[in-house]
């Protein structure tokens, strides 16, 4: 084992892996990149941190049983899992190895670098078909945004960071207040209906995120709760009677109804150099109301992505995930400590190459 210290953070690694420099830190975790002497290759690193109670330590089983199981092109492949036990924690430190792509959605956005309207609906396109496997495994992301889309200079796209995942057939009522995505990206639903997640949570996410590859700049930038909701009824206008059924939160509703009425921006006026069926796609992904809301598999068939879209290269989930844990009355810190454990242990290296091939992927 090596410890070296980056940027202030300890990371404690086998000889194996040899850190080179802080490519990321978030809430959740801190990411490097570094060589794996035993492959002779680049990877990434992710140390998970703020594992401090259940409900963190729940967090970092449902991400390492998310990214051991989800095998896709364009989600962002699981290579190793250290665990280096600490006295007197807890939990000891955990990494995540991985694939490392160069740069992410939100670097790109950042360095205005032109881009054509082909690699608007090539980026879309592989997030959309993300999502497709990850809904059909009953899972929802719930933190898509740019910085969450890595890239790689022929255009590779993959979806990473599943800390906030979760399993939709596990819920059982549980309080998902603590777990928000980022609030540029957030849905609607999440702040006005407060329990209620779907589905449609991540393609409002990935509405924003399409927005903000068009104009260069974030969608709905509030800087509190308040505004963004501003923001969001400022451009996609009041919600009509449909919509307010699915606000179950009262004072969120009162809150709505005190509203001056707002009527919808027209979205040729925000992106005026873009094609109608752009325009049309991004206003279905950003409906108010979730149960209207485009779901991926259309989204995917629509005329924005002809050119993209093929249904037999689309896959879709197989198999099971195990969540059982999620409904186990008796369920402790010790025991989930014991699961991730046991994940760590079974891991089984399962390398998940994507061949798609900024320049060559147009041609």
């Amino acid at each position: 084992m090596k410890m070296l210290e980056i940027n202030g953070i300890n990371f404690d690694l086998p000889d194996r892996y040899e850190p080179i420099k802080l490519i990321g830190k978030g809430t959740y975790g801190a990411v490097v990149s570094a060589i794996d002497n035993l492959n002779k290759e680049k990877v990434a690193i992710k140390k998970l941190s703020k594992i401090e109670d259940m409900i963190d330590s729940k967090r970092v089983l449902r991400e390492i049983m998310i990214m051991r199981n989800l095998q896709h092109e364009n989600i962002l492949g699981l290579k190793d899992v250290v665990y280096v036990p600490k006295e007197g924690e807890v939990l000891g430190d955990i990494y995540l190895v991985s694939e490392l792509l160069e740069t992410d959605l939100n670097r790109v956005i950042k360095s205005k670098q032109k881009l054509k309207i082909e690699h608007i609906q090539y980026f879309l396109y592989q997030v959309l078909r993300a999502f497709k496997y990850i809904h059909s495994a009953n899972i929802i992301h719930r933190d898509l945004k740019p910085s969450n889309i890595l890239l790689n200079e022929n255009c590779d796209l993959k979806i990473c960071d599943f800390g906030l995942s979760r399993n939709l057939s596990k819920e059982k009522g549980e309080d998902l207040t603590e777990y928000v995505v980022t609030r540029f990206y957030r849905a609607p639903e999440i702040m006005l209906s407060s329990h209620e997640y779907s589905k449609a949570v991540d393609v409002w996410s990935a509405g924003c995120s399409f927005a903000e590859i068009m104009n260069g700049k974030i969608l709905f930038p509030g800087q509190h709760y308040i505004e963004q909701i501003n923001l969001i009824i400022n451009l996609r206008g009041t919600p009509d009677a449909k919509t307010k059924e699915q606000i179950t939160n009262e004072y969120a509703l009162k809150y709505i109804e005190s509203l001056p009425h707002k009527e919808k921006v027209p979205l040729q006026e925000m992106f005026p150099t873009f094609p109608k069926e752009a325009h049309d796609l991004l206003d279905k992904m950003l409906d108010l109301n979730p149960a209207t809301r485009i779901i991926v598999n259309d989204a995917l068939k629509h005329p924005f992505l002809e050119s993209m879209h093929d249904p037999d290269d689309e896959p879709e989930f197989e198999g099971q995930l195990d969540f059982s844990f999620e409904e186990d009355p008796n369920l402790n810190l010790d025991k989930v400590k014991r699961l991730i454990l046991k994940q760590s242990k079974q891991f089984k290296l399962n390398l998940f190459q994507g061949n798609f091939t900024l320049q060559s992927c147009l041609l």
